[in-house]
């Protein structure tokens, strides 16, 4: 019996087959830069050897009030780390740099979707978060207090989230793509005593509502602990502003003065809440707390990426994600960088937006996920060559794991095949990069997130908990505590210790495969319940995935398995070809046959539908559990966080007209 995606989440049983990647004919990849500002590999031994000690030591780089009494606190599956250290991340990612003397160097190039552009020094920074630290105080939030944030990629965004850590509030970002369901959820779950919002952002060449959501979101007593409203002006659309509760941004905050104390917080207080999706209807409210994730993220941003004071670094996700928490705001603020923030979508007005962004302020590392890669690909090569991008010198990709061919195709079309990559597994709940090179250390291959960071201890198991030789695949864990780990569930450790703790006692279990190559690299293969069982056989939707976008009129693909009373899972496809690739049956039964000579013929889909998009979140991701759905014909499940929900339906009704390939 074909098992349910409950229980493919959540009691994996057994060990993925070792899919070979040893076969593919790709070009060994460039040397990393020379000038890499990790150069001696007893890195990863000094880590290795003493845990503590590596942390103890990256952790003396940052400004403490008071330095710490123990390293770490380990009771699993509860870490405590620097314990007794109290410190304040607003000083961290601000106030050092600006009495360092780089107060005038740029913290952030926006660029919003109508082409308005600003620059923003790290002192004028300062200024603006300790002024909206100062209205924060105005509307009665103290710290400890939660503080809900609902903004498009404007600068508001990042001064209200620092401006937060400055008086020790937490924050929790809602992303401003959520409906105002989602909003009022998670609001409720944090006990948030105020939002912060504006009157809307730009999608796309039009203004889109997000004040409107709010007051949905809190209308009557939906959200009893909300206490005041602020709304920054972006588009000028009407808005109501209700009395005594909604407060203009500009009317407020702009008035504070420039200076605000810093509270001095300790090493565990809880920095911010972010939600993220989990096997059941409930978002995990993921906790973390201040020193830990601070050096974990400033620690990764620095090495992984190879940072220099003259780079140009450009982290192309949302704030609303963990992504922008760790690599936009706290770990390049942390480390000086010059950032690039843009509000809009990568191919408006045209497909070449991104690469319009890259030349125009002379970028020089890209980190960006596979999802939108794979887009550019669609697009074609031919917007990114009508660019100068000869200032890029590394590239990095997040998120789901990458194919080797899109890896090779951001390689040669936008690295120019002098840029090294840096692919990247981690986290929500991992706050940080996990697995990664390391500049002028590590040896790429494509599609491949090489291997751990120092002082991570990462392994592949079996079911049983066995790690696997080198060459097999099975489970990915964590064996040892790390610094930017999340401290658990808000309000539910049971739940914590059930999701991430249960399936290998004192091991983290993130739900993912992998499978470990012969040199000890890791590939990751996807969520547990990404992987199928068919005919006995364990088969990663990534591999069929990677070897169905290998075809060169193959844009992007998705893959999952439904229920057979044959095989048991049966594995059905949905594709998006380039323009001008004709959808038919005959074409589709060479991309079967193609997949049939990449891996074998028990990877053959069985049905193969074209579709002219995915089901995706908006951070990205695809949602395989709705095309499960479709395939197998069942009641779609929540759809609230789809980047469009229409989508769905267009696939859907294709299937019913029978425009699926069988």
């Amino acid at each position: 019996m074909a098992q349910t995606d409950e229980t493919r989440a959540n009691a994996p049983d057994q060990t993925i087959e070792a899919l070979s990647s040893e076969d593919r004919t790709f070009p060994p990849p460039p040397a990393f830069a020379a000038r890499a500002i990790v150069s001696d590999r007893s890195i990863y031994e000094r880590a290795a050897a003493d845990l503590e000690g590596f942390w103890a030591e990256e952790a003396a780089k940052l400004s403490w009030f008071k330095p710490w009494d123990r390293v770490l606190s380990w009771e699993p599956p509860f870490a405590r780390w620097f314990e007794g250290g109290q410190l304040n991340v607003s000083v961290n990612c601000l106030d050092r740099h600006v009495e360092a003397g780089q107060g005038d160097k740029v913290a952030y190039h926006w660029e919003g979707e109508p082409g308005d552009r600003k620059a923003i020094t790290y002192a004028e920074l300062l200024t603006e978060v300790s002024k909206c630290a100062n209205a924060f105080k105005a509307l009665g939030v103290r710290r400890g207090d939660r503080v809900a944030i609902y903004m498009p990629m404007i600068p508001e965004m990042p001064i209200a989230m620092l401006a937060c850590a400055r008086i020790g509030a937490p924050h929790t970002v809602v992303f401003g793509g959520f409906s105002a369901e989602a909003l009022r959820d998670r609001i409720n779950d944090a006990e948030a005593k105020l939002i912060v919002t504006a009157d809307g952002g730009y999608r796309r060449g039009k203004p889109s509502g997000l004040k409107v959501n709010v007051d949905a979101a809190i209308a009557g007593d939906q959200t009893p602990s909300i206490e005041k409203v602020l709304v920054a002006r972006r588009t000028g659309q009407d808005v109501t502003m209700e009395t005594g509760r909604d407060v203009w941004w500009h009317e407020l905050v702009d008035g504070q003065e420039p200076t605000c104390e810093p509270e001095r917080m300790e090493s565990e207080d809880m920095l911010y809440l972010l939600y993220t999706s989990g096997t059941t209807a409930k978002p995990k409210g993921i906790v973390h707390t201040t020193a830990g994730y601070l050096l974990g993220c400033s620690v990764t941003h620095r090495y992984v990426f190879d940072l220099n004071d003259d780079d140009v670094y450009w982290c192309a996700a949302d704030l609303g994600w963990v992504t922008g928490h760790s690599y936009i705001l706290y770990g390049a603020l942390a480390n000086g960088a010059t950032g690039v923030m843009y509000e809009g979508t990568p191919d408006y007005p045209a497909p070449d937006r991104w690469w319009d962004i890259v030349e125009r302020y002379k970028v020089t590392i890209l980190y960006t996920a596979p999802t939108a890669i794979r887009a550019h690909m669609k697009w074609g090569t031919e917007h990114a060559a009508k660019h100068d991008l000869s200032s890029l010198r590394l590239l990095g990709s997040v998120g789901e794991p990458i194919n080797p061919e899109a890896w090779m195709w951001y390689h040669r079309h936008i690295g120019g095949e002098r840029c090294p990559i840096v692919d990247t597994w981690w986290q929500t709940e991992t706050g940080a990069i996990m697995i990664a090179p390391l500049p002028g250390l590590t040896t790429t291959k494509p599609g491949s997130a090489t291997v751990p960071f120092p002082g991570v201890d990462a392994d592949v198991v079996d079911a049983e908990g066995n790690s696997v030789p080198l060459g097999g695949g099975g489970y990915l864990v964590l064996n040892k505590p790390w610094p930017s780990m999340l401290r658990g569930i808000y309000g539910n450790p049971e739940r914590y210790r059930e999701t991430y703790w249960s399936r290998y006692p004192g091991r983290y279990f993130p739900g993912d495969g992998a499978k470990r190559d012969q040199d000890g690299y890791f590939w990751l293969l996807g969520r547990v319940d990404d992987v199928m069982n068919v005919s006995g056989h364990r088969l990663s939707t990534t591999e069929i995935e990677s070897a169905l976008v290998s075809h060169e009129r193959v844009a992007e693909a998705a893959v999952v398995g439904t229920p057979d009373n044959l095989t048991g899972e049966a594995i059905s496809a949905f594709v998006i070809l380039k323009l001008g690739t004709d959808p038919s049956p005959t074409f589709g039964e060479e991309l079967r046959q193609h997949v049939a000579a990449k891996i074998g013929p028990i990877a053959k889909p069985k049905t193969l539908m074209f579709t002219p998009d995915l089901p995706k979140t908006r951070s990205g991701k695809i949602m395989r559990r709705l095309l499960r759905d479709i395939a197998a014909g069942r009641a779609l499940g929540d759809t609230t966080t789809l980047a469009d929900a229409g989508v769905v339906e267009e696939i859907r009704e294709a299937s019913r007209s029978g425009k699926d390939d069988e």
